[in-house]
């Protein structure tokens, strides 16, 4: 063995339990009691767990309106492994009048030479063109890029119902999965419309231009589609109990709709957005935040395990003319730019508020914080897990460290993080990508670029029983083969 961690308490998704953990180019090849190798970590009164799976995060991605985040590869990934993942899973954003193959090489010329760890796509598909739905949709599926994400709202971005039914089945007889931003932009529209007739411009009032009613009409027709032509659906960045309990409803009848719920809904509140001047712009994100009984509810969904995923969000704009005032320091909230970083801050905060509080086991925070988005997304049992063969992606965790959040700790490219002073209990010390260390004791030790790119597999929906719509089933509609 080139590598043994000892003495640590190794923790599954479904197990914890005290074992040295033995790596060998790059795997976990043995776990046991009393390995030994040249090189040893000492993990006595740590935590040994499965590395960090970001599974939801805008690096290097433009917005339909020509804003560029503020993290590339290099510096989101370097974020994300202080913040012990291992792997992530960024956007591939097409915008219209681009294919889909096209988008795929311009993110491989951001991503080469750039990240830490490895890494993966999510497409961001608002262009379904019969060439991208039969052509190269299926191709980009073929190199293992299995997920895509549609929005139902944003005039340059948004599908109709129509096109959504296209992209789901298509999803569906490649195995892929669908992941949607689900928002009733009609809605929004109505409320911006009239706030902003009426002067009510500053940042607060972008919670109100987003009413809990728009992601829950949203979600319930998502649902409705996803169902009607039994394709599995991943509803991203949940925030309101009402949309949750949807999800909830549909998978105790055997749906394959899974959902997703991120930190800054659990953390922070609407309050946020009424700071002086614009500093409630740093707070703005899509669905907006909600208020403290909505993270309440949240909480409990997430305990009951409504949401598979708990993922950041990451979407960094600075707080500067680059970013969030781009349109000036008097910008109404329609033009300051949608999110929030939080990559490194994901894991720390769940651990210290959920785990050392008792919401959540440490067996759940696994499952949310790797196992689940491994599953999901086709990389599991490679990523996501401690075993005989997987990656040895590992974060040791030190669960009695106290730290106070501050902007240096976060080790991205921006100029503010909206937990800045908060107190949180348990770190990840050391991180592991393959075998090799990232991470140590406050320090980067990898180099950029030694992250690979993840080819995933279909994700496995075994026990979602599902069902199309009667009238898509020949057998019941006089033989039409509507959607083979």
């Amino acid at each position: 063995m080139d590598l043994v961690i000892k003495n640590g308490t190794v923790a599954t998704a479904s197990d914890s339990f005290r074992a040295d953990v033995g790596i060998r180019d790059g795997r976990i090849v043995a776990l046991g009691e009393g390995l030994s190798a040249t090189r040893e970590i000492d993990a006595t009164g740590r935590l040994v767990l499965p590395g960090g799976i970001e599974a939801h995060c805008h690096i290097a991605q433009e917005s339909a309106t020509g804003g560029m985040t503020a993290d590339d590869y290099r510096s989101g990934s370097i974020s994300a492994a202080f913040g012990g993942n291992s792997c992530f899973v960024p956007f591939a954003a097409q915008h219209r009048g681009m294919g889909v193959l096209e988008t795929l090489a311009l993110y491989d010329s951001r991503a080469e030479g750039a990240s830490v760890i490895d890494y993966g796509y999510h497409l961001i598909i608002t262009d379904p063109t019969e060439k991208a739905l039969g052509e190269e949709l299926p191709a980009a599926f073929a190199r293992g890029v299995t997920s895509f994400k549609v929005f139902m709202t944003y005039d340059l971005m948004k599908i109709d119902d129509t096109q959504f039914l296209d992209i789901l089945s298509v999803a569906r007889r490649h195995g892929a999965l669908t992941m949607v931003h689900a928002e009733n932009s009609g809605i929004i529209r109505w409320m911006s419309d009239r706030l902003v007739a009426k002067g009510h411009t500053a940042p607060r009032y972008h919670a109100i231009s987003h009413p809990a009613a728009a992601e829950i009409e949203a979600i319930n027709r998502a649902i409705t589609l996803a169902r009607f032509v039994d394709a599995p659906l991943m509803i991203v960045h949940v925030s309101t109990d009402e949309g949750a309990a949807l999800v909830a409803g549909a998978r105790l009848e055997g749906a394959r709709i899974f959902a997703e719920t991120c930190p800054q809904y659990l953390f922070l509140t609407r309050d946020d957005l009424d700071r002086p001047g614009m500093e409630g712009a740093k707070f703005m994100c899509s669905p907006p935040l909600r208020d403290a009984a909505t993270q309440q509810a949240l909480w409990r969904h997430l305990q009951l395990g409504t949401f598979s995923l708990f993922s950041s969000d990451h979407a960094p704009y600075r707080f500067d003319a680059s970013g969030k005032l781009a349109k000036g320091p008097g910008a109404s909230f329609r033009q300051i730019a949608n999110g929030m970083p939080g990559i490194a801050l994901r894991l720390p905060l769940l651990f210290s508020e959920g785990v050392r509080k008792g919401r959540i086991t440490l067996n759940q925070f696994v499952a949310l914080a790797a196992t689940n988005a491994a599953k999901l997304y086709g990389m599991h049992p490679r990523k996501g897990t401690i075993a005989i063969g997987a990656d040895a992606d590992i974060a040791i965790w030190d669960p009695e460290e106290t730290r106070t959040v501050t902007l240096a700790d976060q080790h991205d490219n921006m100029d503010y993080t909206p937990y800045e002073g908060m107190t949180l209990t348990g770190w990840p010390v050391t991180v592991l990508s393959r075998g090799e260390v990232v991470v140590d004791a406050g320090r980067l030790v990898a180099r950029p670029g030694r992250g690979r790119f993840v080819a995933r597999a279909r994700p496995d929906f075994t026990g979602y029983p599902g069902g199309r719509a009667p009238e898509l089933d020949p057998a019941r509609n006089f033989g039409a083969e509507i959607d083979p």
